[in-house]
């Protein structure tokens, strides 16, 4: 197991902490025989346990804790560490359980491997939109860690909490001159001239130096432009962190989180929040019948919109409803001199009669007046009156003419 744990730690980038790599090799230096750095040990801490879900709503608190790989092969529990493939997995279950409204990640690391980070990343981003996701740094998310809040829509980080670490580091260890104090001599027998690079028992080469630092160049570009893709920052502003740790407010001022707060707090404002989201913002409608229920005066759905009509259009249709008043009031006005009573022609068009309406009056009219056989008019007839004459040349017809023509409508 050693030699695998040895291979995962030097000659590789990786996205951790500075610090927590020296702890990690202070542990580690003995069983390889190697030099521990200069740093004290603590004894380990017991793992915290998952914090529960949000009491008052459906929220999962996905924990992000201790050094991060791509896989555990079975030493999570002794070593503290987490894979990437544990957090997806538990990503995915939180996706798929609709008693799940929203997500929190409790992210206390100092970041890891490299291999599966940007995937878990992107996938947390993928994630948010199908589910609120929020995160804490609780109390670190340094490099990978802080590669994968910052793909959550929001990220918080505790008052004396940290972030940052948006860098690449890989090392090499050189115990050539060790082993030749133990008495050891390795000579590696190689089809290849790059197979042996890396090798801890020799010095590194300027071939293999110039391979290793392009593909921390190479992944730190990609881990800059993720974070800056992420929290809507310039690549520049990113780059010029060079690394640094940013802790509580100066996090929050470096654009690199979005407030200071605790777990507690961003799981009472995640609640909020998805409260908010659930409350409708209008009533709900009614299911469809099938039937139109329509309400006295009220507008419905269905209703035809106002129509807005342009000045010109507007001009026409005036123009045109005026030509049809003129048109039926000179109707009327014929119709009442062919009937006999042209002084009618005005009472009917005051009252806003139709030609329809006039027709049928004026026969009542005559049906009545030839019952009244003692009622015998006094009105000679004029020669523009006489069955067959003109209409147009009655002075009746041509008054209501000038009279249309000189008076403007009331609507107008």
């Amino acid at each position: 197991m050693l030699p695998h744990l040895a291979s995962r730690l030097f000659g590789t980038p990786l996205l951790v902490q500075r610090a927590k790599l020296d702890v990690i090799l202070a542990v580690l230096s003995e069983r390889l025989h190697l030099t521990a750095p200069d740093v004290a040990l603590a004894p380990p801490l017991p793992r915290a346990p998952n914090p529960p879900a949000f009491p008052s709503s459906s929220i999962a608190v996905l924990p992000i804790h201790g050094t991060l790989v791509k896989r555990t092969l079975g030493l999570e529990a002794a070593s503290g560490l987490t894979s990437y493939a544990e957090i997806g997995t538990r990503l995915e279950a939180a996706l798929g359980d609709p008693r799940v409204a929203g997500i929190v990640l409790d992210i206390d690391s100092p970041g890891g491997e490299t291999g599966g980070c940007f995937e878990l990343a992107r996938r947390v981003r993928e994630a948010a939109g199908l589910k609120p996701v929020w995160a804490v740094a609780n109390d670190a998310a340094f490099s990978a860690a802080y590669a994968i809040g910052c793909a959550a829509e929001r990220l918080f980080v505790t008052e004396t909490g940290g972030v940052g670490s948006i860098g690449v580091i890989a090392l090499h260890v050189d115990q050539s001159v060790k082993d030749a104090r133990d008495g050891y001599r390795y000579t590696a027998i190689t089809a290849g001239a790059r197979k042996n690079d890396y090798s801890p028992h020799e010095p590194l080469h300027d071939a293999a130096r110039a391979a290793l630092q392009a593909e921390v160049d190479r992944l730190h570009t990609l881990f800059v432009a993720h974070v800056a893709a992420m929290r809507g920052l310039d690549e520049d502003v990113v780059r010029a962190t060079e690394a640094a740790l940013f802790f509580g407010p100066q996090a929050a001022r470096a654009g690199l989180a979005d407030g200071v707060a605790t777990l507690p707090a961003v799981l009472a404002e995640f609640d909020r929040h998805l409260s908010a989201a659930r409350r409708p913002s209008s009533p709900p409608r009614p299911a469809p019948t099938g039937k139109a229920t329509l309400l006295r005066g009220t507008p419905t759905m269905t209703d035809t919109p106002p129509e807005t009509l342009g000045v010109d259009e507007a001009t026409a249709r005036v123009a045109e409803a005026r030509r049809e008043v003129a048109q039926s009031a000179q109707a009327i006005a014929e119709l009442c001199l062919i009937a006999g009573c042209p002084e009618r022609a005005a009472e009917f068009i005051a009252a806003g009669r139709t030609e329809a309406e006039v027709r049928r009056a004026l026969i009542e009219a005559r049906a009545a007046h030839s019952m009244e056989s003692a009622v015998r008019s006094t009105h000679v007839p004029q020669d523009w009156a006489t069955p067959g004459a003109d209409p147009a040349a009655s002075p009746v017809v041509a008054a209501v003419k000038k009279l249309v023509r000189r008076e403007p409508l009331a609507a107008e």
